[in-house]
């Protein structure tokens, strides 16, 4: 018992961090898209290799503190993207459906304490998962939870300092202009000039970074939730009122302070922002001439793009769709894109990638990729039936119980109704061809493999 406390409190300053991963992805479109939002784009670099947003932050996080613990809240949607790019380095906390920030903190608070172990008298932070930030705003982020422990207001929130009057973020108005102050109201979205007052009042961007004790938080929710613990909380979620935690929690508490943050931060959630910190002019098959000016293109297709003459354009090409565009005016595309009604063609899963290929009346054909050692689920489909033709590697597949070798040019065809499952032994390549008069995601019925 000794040295086990004796690890807790080596452990007391570790941070506990949970990141808030949702959203639909149409601001980034065709790129991003239900299953594949903007955190999970490979458009940054470490080095010579491409990361997304979830994959940097999780290396900056790591970078300021290596013992962190970090849970990601997220959608069902995400969760395999998410062990994708980042195996099981996190602790993952799904929502079984969207029921907006004060849910999701409160089912992803309850996990770490129930799940996790916690414990009620440790901080939490919570933060967005897609801000691009340098790494001192991370140090930012533990100054935050050591605030947060030291129990002088029941919330600590972390401000950004603005760099100009904006009308797109919400503000936090402090009672001064120290580094850390005790808050004297909130802020809606304003017009402009409003904007241009607040800032003369210290006002701060509220980012939705706040930190907490646990046991805060857990009290809270018991309030106005009636749920007795993790698995509880998770059954009845479908059920719970859709609310920000803003609304919910921070707009109600008389106790609260903020910290201020004065570093590099910035919302990377259309294409114009997010030309503004890509690694790279181009991505993929594409060449700009020389008049091109201010000009970004990502091409994830297999086909060049030629660009001529285009000055601030934003040119992204996927399985989803095309985009040509004005950088400006593609912060106006949301109500466009939902307009267009096309299922994701591409999508990580926990095991690889999945790239849809063609799609027919009665068929569809998709290219699998699998990453070495990772295997599918035992799963049934019983409306359709598939053929699996190996393209590049080795693997083993096991049909209604039955297991055999695979290598490149064999073929397999799975009967409607027929357990099946495939491992991945070297990195294996696979075209699948699905056949049927059904083809939908939810024909599908998981079993245990022995």
């Amino acid at each position: 018992m000794f040295w086990g406390m004796m690890e807790r409190c080596k452990e007391k300053n570790i941070m506990n961090i949970i990141l808030l991963s949702g959203g639909s992805g149409k601001r980034l479109w065709p790129l991003s898209n239900d299953v594949r939002s903007k955190q999970f784009i490979k458009l940054f670099k470490n080095e010579d290799n491409y990361e997304s947003m979830v994959q940097r932050v999780y290396r900056q996080i790591t970078t300021v503190d290596e013992n962190a613990k970090i849970t990601i809240a997220t959608s069902k949607s995400q969760a395999s993207a998410i062990k994708n790019q980042l195996d099981e380095k996190v602790s993952i906390c799904v929502e079984p459906c969207r029921r907006d920030t004060f849910p999701a903190i409160v089912l992803a608070a309850t996990y770490l304490h129930d799940e996790l172990g916690v414990r009620a008298d440790e901080a939490v932070v919570v933060c967005p998962v897609d801000p691009y930030v340098d790494n001192t705003y991370y140090e930012a982020v533990k100054t935050l939870q050591e605030l947060a422990e030291q129990g002088n207001a029941n919330l600590t929130l972390m401000g950004i300092e603005p760099t100009y009057p904006s009308e797109k973020y919400g503000y936090i108005i402090p009672e001064n202009g120290e580094n850390v102050s005790r808050v004297k109201e909130f802020k809606e979205k304003p017009d402009l000039e409003t904007a241009k007052k607040y800032l003369t009042q210290s006002a701060l961007w509220n980012a939705g970074i706040f930190a907490f004790k646990l046991g805060y938080l857990l009290e809270k929710a018991h309030s106005m939730i009636d749920f007795e613990d993790y698995n509880d909380l998770f059954n009845k979620y479908d059920a719970l009122t859709k609310i920000s935690f803003d609304y919910a929690v921070v707009e109600k508490e008389p106790s609260i302070q903020v910290l201020r943050y004065s570093g590099d931060w910035k919302d990377v959630g259309t294409w114009n922002m997010m030309a503004e910190v890509m690694a790279d002019t181009t991505k993929g098959k594409a060449i700009l001439d020389e008049t091109c000016e201010n000009t970004n293109v990502v091409n994830e297709l297999n086909i060049p793009i030629l660009c001529m003459g285009c000055k601030d354009m934003i040119v992204a090409a996927s399985g989803d769709g095309i985009l040509i565009s004005d950088k400006e005016r593609s912060g106006y595309m949301k109500p466009y894109v939902e307009r267009i009604e096309t299922e994701a063609m591409y999508a990580e899963k926990s095991w690889g990638t999945y790239t849809v290929i063609d799609v027919q009346p009665g068929s569809m054909t998709v290219k699998i990729s699998m990453r070495a050692g990772e295997h599918m689920t035992y799963h049934m489909h019983n409306y359709r039936e598939e053929v699996w033709t190996v393209v590049s590697g080795e693997g083993k597949v096991v049909v209604d119980g039955m297991e055999r070798n695979l290598c490149t040019g064999d073929v397999v065809r799975i009967a409607a109704g027929c357990k099946h499952a495939i491992k991945a032994i070297t990195v294996l390549d696979m075209i699948e061809v699905q056949l049927g008069n059904e083809i939908c995601a939810s024909d599908k019925i998981k079993f245990g493999l022995d």
